[in-house]
């Protein structure tokens, strides 16, 4: 599969080859709604409660005498069956664990096959350097607009490079567009909008990197390790 190559006035520069197959040549919509379902799941915080009547801030002052009045006995204004009132059975403050999880290799074949999936649906925006020589807005703007970004978009951006700063910094104030590290690329992220936009270094990055590994080598030999734990050293014998 050849895909576009823009630079940032719009013009095609070239192509990129992406082989299919190493994104799980077909799209696999039950992987790719467990992990979005995950992805979604994981970021409930699960400390949701609700005031009851000692809770809500007011007075306490009975609101009219006990007799006379014809209306039923009532205290303070802080009662659940009035407007404003706590609730009858409150939520505590306690914290709920929605978190999900799955093996790495699905989550990774997950980010991969969604990834495709915009590739089938012209979705994707390669571009040869994702680069600004100050950061504006509006310059950012023109960008997407020569490109033909015209929904949300999610724009992948190298977290090393300090020249995607400029881009980070100009991108961040439009609506519909977010920005991500290039390297924390997922399905989740990648559905929630219209458009990918990311650079050609930071895709074949992505491409051959960690994320690659969806077998056993991502257990036998994972990329990206930055050091090997160092080997213990036998304990020293006490001397008689």
């Amino acid at each position: 599969m050849d895909v576009a190559v823009y630079n940032i006035q719009g013009s095609q520069v070239g192509t990129l080859a992406i082989d299919p197959a190493a994104l799980g040549q077909d799209i696999n919509a039950p992987l790719i709604k467990q992990a979005y379902v995950m992805y979604h799941a994981n970021l409930r915080q699960g400390s949701s409660k609700t005031l009851n009547r000692g809770n809500v801030e007011g007075s306490t002052k009975k609101i009219y005498k006990q007799k006379g009045t014809g209306n039923a006995r009532h205290g303070d204004r802080k009662v659940n069956i009035f407007k404003g009132g706590g609730h009858g059975h409150s939520k505590k403050r306690t914290r709920d664990d929605f978190r999900l999880t799955m093996p790495k290799k699905m989550r990774r074949k997950a980010n991969r096959n969604a990834f495709l999936a915009k590739l089938v649906d012209n979705e994707v925006r390669i571009i040869d350097n994702l680069a600004f020589s100050a950061p504006k807005t509006s310059a950012f703007r023109d960008f997407l607009s020569a490109v033909k970004i015209d929904a949300t978009a999610l724009v992948a951006l190298s977290p090393t490079e300090t020249s995607a700063d400029n881009a980070r910094l100009s991108a961040r104030n439009l609506d519909g567009i977010s920005v991500i590290r290039a390297d924390q690329l997922n399905c989740f992220d990648m559905l929630n909008h219209r458009y990918l936009v990311i650079g050609k270094a930071d895709l074949e990055a992505w491409l051959k990197g960690p994320q690659s590994q969806t077998g056993k080598d991502a257990k036998i030999s994972p990329l990206g390790r930055t050091s090997e734990a160092a080997p213990k050293s036998p304990k020293a014998k006490a001397s008689n």
